[in-house]
């Protein structure tokens, strides 16, 4: 690898800690790392460093069993790949399942980092699964031999046993093989699991006698599975945290799928699993279409049904939501150049007058018509977007038509946003039964661009004229005229209930749910709805708001890395961006987690008491010109803010941490 030439050691004595006592959490272990990255002057920011790992600690724990932890990240403060070893006395808890980690990697990517680089720090955690090398680190004597084991794990040579051994591990299983496995393995970051989820699945398949091929589908790219190998695969593994690129190429393979942290921690169950359904022919298998399965007898590592419900419904959703914020912008921006009155003669001034003939208003009132327009029309995808990609999420591409079909007619017979729901799950389980019927060869060209969206559509029409419409429709009208009746204390309780929803794990599906409820009543243009979008609004900006001000007032009960998160909080909270708190909650759950939920309930239950409403789907402060009671809004913005702050420094300052060490794993979407 030509980069470790022209760039500075990947690691050097100075970036090696033996038999170190941090005296504290992974955090302090990760500060320690970091220290003696700042001492080699590998980083120009320790503290934005330790940040950005601990960030990368919240969407999920890094300790891997057998001892070892592998805390990193990609970050803009450092501007060369660096590896920083510790050898812990006593060990530190970095969440692995089997106990704590005596041996700890910091990896630290720059930001901008190429494939190379991202090849070099993928090598090393490829060579954790090999006992030998992780008994090699804890005998070493000196830091020099640490640097050494590691140089010639990034760094191989050229003609040395290094790469002769993948060969012979390839040829050793042919003789006796009975199966050939292929898997594909994928994290969020692509950067380690992903390539220890591999050679762990790799180890445990040799182990057994059987040939495994894996595509590791990770941030330094990825060389896709030869068709020949593919179709010769007698099963298939996805150990996936993400989803699978092009998974219709394993059609009718049977199928073993799980989180990528299961093919760490059981990788022989999981290659023992795939060689038993290769040979059970009631095992799930991957469907034409792309989409997994669900033959009965599934194995045990199948994803379960209620994952798979919610991976479905928030597929939806995360589609729509760019369509509601784009939309939702636009027209804000029309009323504030055209005023509100816009609302009613914004389509028939963008669509007879020009520059050359502009309406009594003039210019700014021509270009509020065309912002609200483009907005409109935007906002008009919401809920076909949402069928669509939910019945993408059930049949792959040959549901994307059926599905926005289904939207569609859910909007033309008043169904709304549940209508959209229903109908994108119909029409995703009638094109996954049409992809699956028998046809003849030459017929399965046509299935996924004529007869999957064809009949699969006509299907979703006639059950919703027939059977679904009307009380859809009927469900829909009376969600609305309740919403619309709510007044009093049924509304400051339903501003309480979403302020919980949106503060419980900041960007999650729980978060996602209430916004995407409130974004769905924004096409009602009813004042509940827009009263529901300022409770859940103001509500969503309290938690990095909080954390904030809690780290002004309390400073010493937070560390250095937390301190600096919380300057940037600020202006996170403000622009309505909950993920902002992460950090926070990722390293101390159970007590920065329901402080949020307080602060938010409060806001949430008194911005439907003052009656503030939005126009606004996003943007926080800065969309302050499409609020309505803008003084009602800010002061409950302030009200949670201030309860949160106050709720997380009595959590800190009196919940020992003792009693808050059952860290639950923080994942935000």
């Amino acid at each position: 690898m030509t980069s470790s030439t022209t760039s500075p050691p990947i690691i050097t004595r100075d970036l090696v800690l033996l038999d170190t006592d941090v005296e504290g959490d992974k955090q302090a272990a990760i500060t320690k790392l970091v220290g003696a990255l700042a001492a080699a002057g590998r980083t120009h920011d320790p503290d934005g460093l330790v940040g950005a790992a601990m960030a990368r600690e919240g969407q999920s724990a890094t300790g891997l069993p057998g001892g070892i932890a592998i805390p990193h990240c990609r970050s803009p403060y450092v501007d060369t790949p660096t590896i920083g070893f510790a050898r812990l006395s006593p060990a530190v808890d970095f969440g692995a399942p089997d106990g704590p980690a005596d041996l700890a990697f910091l990896i630290a990517a720059p930001e901008s980092g190429g494939q190379d680089h991202m090849k070099l720090l993928t090598a090393l955690a490829r060579a954790l699964v090999r006992k030998d090398f992780v008994e090699s680190l804890r005998n070493a004597g000196s830091a020099d031999e640490v640097v050494d084991l590691v140089d010639d794990v990034v760094n191989p040579k050229p003609a040395g046993s290094d790469q002769a051994a993948p060969a012979a591990a390839a040829q050793q299983p042919a003789e006796k093989r009975a199966k050939h496995l292929v898997a594909i393995t994928a994290c969020p970051t692509g950067i380690a699991h992903t390539y220890m989820a591999a050679d762990a699945l790799a180890a445990a398949a040799k182990e057994a006698g059987v040939e495994l091929t894996v595509e590791t589908q990770g941030s330094s790219g990825s060389t896709p599975l030869a068709a020949d190998i593919i179709s010769g695969a007698d099963a298939v593994i996805f150990a996936t945290d993400v989803g699978v690129k092009d998974k219709g190429r394993f059609a009718g393979k049977p199928v073993v799928a799980s989180g990528v942290k299961r093919a760490i921690n059981e990788p022989a169950k999981m290659v023992a699993e795939a060689v038993a359904a290769a040979d059970n022919p009631n095992a799930a298998r991957v469907e034409g279409s792309g989409s997994d399965g669900e033959a009965g007898g599934a194995p045990a590592g199948k994803v379960g049904w209620g994952t798979r419900t919610r991976q479905i419904l928030l597929t939806g959703v995360s589609y729509m939501i760019p369509f509601v914020a784009a939309g939702g912008l636009l027209i804000a921006l029309g009323f504030l150049f055209g005023g509100y009155e816009i609302a009613d003669t914004g389509n028939d001034i963008a669509l007879n007058n020009s520059l050359t003939d502009l309406p009594p208003g003039g210019f700014f009132q021509y270009l509020g018509a065309i912002l609200f327009a483009l907005g409109g029309l935007a906002f008009g995808f919401l809920v076909p977007a949402l069928a669509g990609y939910i019945s993408f999420a059930i049949a792959d591409r040959p549901g994307i038509a059926p599905g926005f079909t289904a939207g569609a007619l859910a909007v033309f017979i008043g169904g709304g946003f549940i209508g959209g729901i229903v109908g994108g799950v119909i029409a995703g389980f009638a094109a996954l039964w049409i992809s699956n019927l028998k046809v003849p060869q030459w017929f399965r060209g046509l299935m996924p661009v004529v007869i999957v969206p064809l009949f699969a559509s006509l299907a979703v029409g006639l059950i919703m004229f027939f059977f679904v419409g009307r009380p859809l429709a009927w469900v829909n009208t009376s969600l609305t005229d309740w919403l619309n009746g709510l007044s009093g204390t049924s509304a400051i309780f339903l501003g309480i209930i979403l302020g919980l929803m949106m503060c419980f794990d900041l960007g999650g599906p729980v978060n996602k749910a209430a916004y995407a409820f409130a974004t769905a009543g924004l096409a009602a243009s009813t004042t509940a709805s827009f009263e529901i979008m300022a409770a859940v609004m103001s509500a969503g900006m309290v938690p990095p708001l909080a954390m904030a001000l809690a780290t002004v007032v309390r400073p010493k009960l937070f560390s250095e890395p937390e301190r600096e998160n919380g300057r940037a909080a600020w202006l996170l909270g403000a622009s309505f961006i909950s993920e902002g708190a992460i950090p926070f909650a990722a390293a101390d759950p159970l007590r920065v987690i329901p402080s949020m939920m307080i602060g938010g309930a409060v806001t949430g239950g008194l911005s439907m008491a003052f009656g503030a409403t939005s126009r606004a789907p996003h943007g926080g402060i800065f969309v302050l010109f499409a609020i309505e009671n803008k003084i009602g809004f800010v002061i409950a913005i302030l009200a949670g803010m201030l309860a949160g702050a106050v709720s997380v420094v009595v959590a800190k300052q009196f919940i020992k941490p003792a009693a808050a060490k059952a860290e639950a794993e923080f994942i935000a979407a």
